[in-house]
């Protein structure tokens, strides 16, 4: 056994050879022995879970000052990567208006501020700006701020907007009176949702529990009324969460209650807020359905139709309409039929047209859709916004308002800077409102796009994006940065990084993987990589890695890879599983400790999570999950360089994970690479909040990456 004092390990140094090497710090062992399906497991650092220990702590941060002991060589470095960064942002800048209610609604971000600030004005020239919301001054006295919710009233008097200070995603709504600019009575605590009725004094909300943090009750509250908002629904079944919204139409409320597979919607009328939600259909394991209105149809049907996006046809979804006075599932009618190539990831309803979200071959497009639309024809009366690169990223913008003639979209790649359309949905013209800027010079023609396809071990292509320097050598001695995560069906954008550009630069190619779990490619490509198939997502990205070695793009002694939460599982799955394949890891707030994380169901996500992953309380979704878990896997062997970052206040993956990951492994691993745990002692899943901490976080990363490939400027 290890003793508890600090054992000196051996790390090459970050930076000049001269410099001594810190000792890493050693954490004890408690050994605990779990005995589940005949199978005895020991865990000898579940006490790091005790997070109001003064001995956790002091390990964490005994684990920051080693970390900043060994990158001390890397701080100007460091410096000179943050300033590079920070001169490609315009700092002092102004989002793009959007309309709602005769008011033009935007951000603005200012010189040596951390946040945004929120304005609005009305929509006539030489109008003032109002301030809404300046979250520099909500931010006084925290170390973090997230904003959530941000609804405003349909007299555009009232503001509802909620707020997180510790990173725990843990929201606090108030309401601000717009017209005084005072905070109106009460808080609500662990908002997820909030949506006005139409009476302008009617808010509905869905709530949290302390614990779980599951989404599972909703609440009216009649402000200026004494007394307790009034419980309208509280969902028992602990795999499905709320959500409460207003439809764009403005007609309705819609209640969403859904799980990671089966969903089912209520409604009520946004100018009948004391009534009760009425159910559309019920909910059936495996079938998913989410809803938009139109308050009028061809058929004349009163009170308009709601548009549902739905499964039931295939798992690639297709669209029906009903009437909303009788929106029951036998009177479902089919406008776009399931196309099994094509996945239709969302279906957003204007007065003229529909907007739909789509996927095919991995690519995003956005299809207009004619009003009205007759039978299943709807393709036919339907075209597609044409985008020309090998790979790149759209998506439906900001579009409050139902009556709008143009829609708003955002579209970006590798190499192109996030740009702003509107678009004519009659006419089909484009119209470029702003494009991000890059200051310094930056010159797109100078870098390459590509999208290639890798080969799995069962013949599936996996789907690969890159950039680079068109300057960057093709004959293997190129670093490349190759990022992935592969889980919830989420699928990774090809989006432009005026940061990243501080790796291309320096002649690091930069890669996306597309692995299945991900939803690149629609529903089946998760289904292919969760549950029982997801060891299809670690082999992917391995068939990734090889192809991009076989293409000569890189060699194993250039490679990084890199990956965040389920996508740390990624991480530390694939690193158990070919070690030899990487040279350096960085893994931002990783799930690593599956097991023993899905084997708490008093942990916030657990039970939820049962159907992403499989639950452990069956003896074949055990042993399935024990062949991958990173942490249970952690062997006596040499590992590549690693960096782990992870939050103290992280709600989704928890601090531990990743401490008891690096304290395992600093037991058996028989090399001499740098091993390095950084913790926000402030933050939680996303980091910091600040724009300027943000940078400083990423420079950090870069000269990690950077110096363990012996580029040091």
């Amino acid at each position: 056994m290890l003793p508890d004092t600090k054992t000196t390990a051996a790390a090459p140094s970050a930076g000049n050879s001269s410099n001594r090497v810190p000792q890493a710090p050693f954490a004890r062992r408690e050994p605990v022995e779990h005995l589940l399906h005949g199978d005895r497991r020991v865990d000898d650092y579940g006490w790091l879970r005790q997070k109001e220990s003064a001995e956790v702590i002091a390990y964490l941060n005994a684990e920051n000052a080693y970390t900043d002991a060994f990158l001390k060589p890397t701080e100007e470095f460091q410096e000179k990567l943050y300033q590079e960064m920070l001169g490609r942002i315009l700092q002092t800048d102004l989002s793009v208006p959007y309309r709602l209610r005769g008011y033009l609604y935007y951000t603005r971000t200012e010189e040596g501020k951390q946040y945004a600030l929120h304005f609005r004005r009305r929509d006539a020239e030489g109008s003032p700006e109002e301030l809404l919301l300046d979250l520099n001054q909500l931010a006084e006295g925290h170390s973090f701020l997230g904003l959530d919710a941000f609804e405003v009233s349909d007299d555009n008097q009232l503001l509802a907007y909620s707020i997180d200070t510790t990173g725990f995603r843990q929201y606090t709504l108030r309401v601000k009176d717009l017209r005084t600019g005072a905070a109106r009575p009460g808080r609500f605590e662990r908002v997820t949702s909030v949506a006005w009725a139409s009476d302008n004094r009617t808010l509905f909300y869905t709530v949290e529990d302390e614990i779980t943090k599951r989404s599972h009750r909703v609440y009216r509250h009649v402000l200026g009324t004494s007394g307790p908002a009034t419980l309208l629904y509280e969902e028992s079944d602990e795999r499905f969460r709320l959500e409460v919204a207003r439809a764009r139409s403005g007609a309705f409320l819609l209640l969403t209650i859904l799980s990671h597979t089966t969903s089912e919607v209520r409604f009520l009328p946004a100018g009948e807020p004391s009534s009760e939600f009425q159910l559309i259909a019920p909910r059936e394991d495996s079938h998913e359905y989410y809803v938009d209105h139109h308050p009028r149809s061809s058929e004349g049907a009163s009170g308009g139709v709601f548009y549902i996006r739905t499964n039931s046809g295939g798992r690639t979804f297709r669209l029906v309409t009903v009437p909303a006075a009788d929106p029951r599932r036998e009177f479902w009618s089919e406008v776009i039929p399931n196309r099994a190539e094509v996945m239709l990831g969302a279906a957003q309803a204007f007065q003229a047209h529909l907007v739909l979200f789509e996927r095919e071959d991995g690519l995003p497009y956005l299809r207009i859709v004619d009003l009205p639309t007759r039978g299943s024809n709807a393709l036919a009366a339907s075209h597609r916004i044409e985008f020309t690169e090998p790979a790149y990223n759209a998506s439906i913008g900001d579009n409050p308002e139902f009556a709008a003639s143009h829609v708003r979209f955002q579209y970006e790649s590798f190499v192109t800077p996030r740009s702003i359309f509107d678009y004519d949905a009659r006419t089909r013209e484009r119209t470029l409102r702003k494009q991000q800027p890059v200051l310094g010079g930056y010159d797109a023609t100078q870098y390459v796009s590509e999208r290639l396809h890798a080969i799995a071990s069962d013949g599936t292509r996996v789907p690969l994006s890159l950039v680079y320097r068109r300057d960057t050598p093709r004959d293997g001695s190129a670093p490349l940065l190759l990022y992935g995560y592969g889980s919830y069906g989420i699928s990774v954008p090809v989006n432009f990084s005026s940061n990243r550009l501080s790796l291309l630069d320096r002649g690091v190619i930069y890669a996306v993987a597309h692995i299945r779990g991900g939803g690149e490619l629609g529903k089946p490509w998760h289904d292919a990589g969760r549950m029982k198939q997801k060891r299809n997502t670690f082999t992917d990205f391995i068939a990734s890695a090889e192809h991009l070695i076989a293409q000569r793009y890189t060699a194993p002694k250039n490679l990084t890879i890199e990956g965040g939460s389920a996508g740390g599982l990624l991480m530390g799955a694939v690193t158990n599983m070919r070690p030899d394949l990487f040279r350096i890891v960085i893994n931002h707030v990783p799930f690593v400790d599956v097991l023993n994380t899905m084997l708490d169901a008093t942990l916030p996500l657990t039970v939820g999570e049962y159907e992403e992953w499989g639950n452990p309380q069956i003896d074949d979704d055990y042993f399935y999950m024990k062949n991958y878990c990173p942490y249970t896997n952690l062997e006596r062997k040499a590992y590549p360089a690693m960096l782990l970052k992870t939050g103290l206040n992280d709600s989704q993956v928890m601090y531990w994970e990743p401490a008891k990951y690096v304290a395992k492994l600093r037991t058996l691993k028989t090399d001499s690479n740098a091993l390095l745990l950084k913790t926000n002692m402030g933050a939680g899943h996303g980091g910091a909040s600040g724009r300027y901490d943000y940078l400083r976080e990423i420079a950090l990363d870069y000269a990690f990456l950077l110096t363990q490939l012996g580029i040091r400027e």
